[in-house]
């Protein structure tokens, strides 16, 4: 998902969506709005340390952020809500936010993020937990969920992506909203492309952040001011593809989970926006399809982020679905 912060801090480690599955200059903008982070620590997993935070007793509940490439700190603070019944851990996965960095790009793989949940888990002596993955993060968990079953009570999916193709049908309608809403960008951006950048180029991705994120992300554009987003294209770039942001390839291009979901045991809950252009409804509606035995709730005033955008119906939902 496009897969979807000051500019020119979405090229840099730091830039602060998601999935997180678009284009990379067009993840959330990073704005005033301030988060206060928990204290949390490092755990060494599979070779790396990665940082982690959590808030609140009980069952665990493990969010898996976006991108690829995002952090934590998206769910901030708006996970704050369950800690009142759960314990709420939020991690940066390998490369991203405050976890160790990779010597090189090509240590970055889809299948080593599903492996790091696991070791998480372990390193952190937690028995199931139930697993939130939001975009990018809903693909990870997906694929978790497939390979260690064992490890997990409940599944939530959280405005992501079935499949590679998926993910390439999100490509063409965010690029579609620029060709028709920004006209001046997409002609500049079919210049670079006829010369041979692709979208991961520094030249293709300034003229990619002259778009609001708003365009595609939001039931409500002004609600961009609320979420704060960490992003690392370099590891966005090494799974997706080096012009992800128009032919999705990589580790994502290879990814089909729709002959498989069914097969899914553990209570799964599936949430969509109704606005969401990146994930799109039209694809995300056919969740019901693939994974029958799911629950799924579509929120009709949201985009990419229902948990931003509708937080008092989103916690509604994932704590009556948790408790029961």
């Amino acid at each position: 998902m496009k897969h979807i912060l000051a500019r020119k801090l979405l090229v840099a480690v730091f830039a602060t969506l998601l999935i997180f599955l678009v284009p990379v200059s067009n993840y959330p903008q990073t704005t005033s709005f301030k988060i206060e982070h928990l204290q949390g620590d490092y755990v060494m997993v599979n070779g790396a340390k990665l940082w982690y935070e959590s808030e609140g007793k009980g069952e665990p509940l493990l969010l898996i952020a976006g991108g690829p490439g995002g952090s934590h700190s998206c769910f901030h603070p708006y996970f704050s809500a369950l800690a009142d019944s759960y314990r709420v851990i939020y991690f940066d996965a390998f490369g991203r936010g405050k976890s160790d960095h990779a010597k090189s790009p090509k240590e970055y793989t889809f299948d080593r993020d599903v492996e790091d949940v696991e070791g998480l888990r372990k390193a952190l002596g937690l028995g199931k937990i139930n697993v939130l993955g939001h975009s990018y993060g809903g693909m990870v968990a997906q694929a978790y969920a497939l390979k260690y079953p064992e490890s997990i009570k409940k599944l939530i999916l959280s405005s992501t992506l079935f499949s590679g193709e998926m993910w390439q049908a999100n490509n063409d309608n965010y690029n579609h909203e620029i060709k028709n809403q920004y006209p001046e960008a997409w002609e500049k951006i079919q210049q670079l492309r006829a010369q041979g950048f692709h979208s991961s180029a520094k030249e293709h991705q300034e003229i990619y952040g002259t778009v609001p994120a708003g365009l595609c992300y939001y039931y409500d554009a002004s609600n961009a001011d609320k979420v704060v987003i960490e992003f690392n294209s370099e590891v966005y770039y090494a799974i997706t593809g080096d012009d992800a942001d128009f032919l999705i390839g990589g580790d994502i291009a290879k990814l089909d989970f729709r002959t498989e979901l069914k097969n899914l045991k553990m209570p799964t809950l599936i949430l969509a926006g109704r606005f969401d252009r990146v994930a799109l409804p039209r694809f995300s509606i056919q969740f019901k399809q693939y994974a029958p035995q799911a629950e799924f709730v579509m929120f009709e005033k949201s985009g990419h982020w229902p948990f931003v955008e509708e937080p008092a119906k989103m916690f509604q939902v994932v704590r009556r679905f948790l408790s029961r």
